[in-house]
């Protein structure tokens, strides 16, 4: 951090209080999340829901080649059948099909280049929108 040198010793006070431990408030925040059961529920089943979502319908719209989607809430699919550069290939469907998606290059430098990530953890309307727009842009979808 770049500071005019008479503010150091007070800017580095504050710092230190924000690495040191972390704050109470948060701390309580933490504690009262394990107490919302029920909306975490609520966000499983979403997520759940919303990945048979994509599972089903991105093999429709032309993604046919995805990763096990056992963890998080995130799909990897495999774009190579569109394009050797994921990056771009993100940036054009965000461009031409708005939706966005990261690549896979930002995960895997090596392989990346072929993979797309898709997160399902929106509604499952803008889930169906998503994979709408997809297989329209993709050439797959009315």
């Amino acid at each position: 951090m770049v500071v005019p040198e008479d503010m150091l010793r007070a800017v580095e006070c504050l710092a230190q209080n924000l690495f040191i431990a972390p704050p109470s408030l948060s701390q309580h925040a933490a504690i009262a999340a394990f107490d919302c059961t029920e909306e975490l529920a609520a966000n499983v089943a979403r997520y759940a829901s919303n990945r048979a979502l994509l599972l089903e319908e991105l093999p429709k719209a032309g993604l046919d080649r995805l990763a096990p989607a056992d963890g998080a809430f995130y799909l990897y699919a495999d774009v190579s059948a569109f394009t050797s550069d994921s990056f771009e290939f993100a940036k054009q469907m965000l461009e031409q099909a708005h939706v966005a998606a990261t690549p896979g290059i930002d995960f895997d430098p090596i392989h990346g280049h072929r993979f797309i990530r898709f997160s399902y953890a929106r509604s499952a309307e803008d889930m169906r929108e998503a994979v709408t727009r997809i297989a329209r842009w993709l050439g797959r979808g009315g």
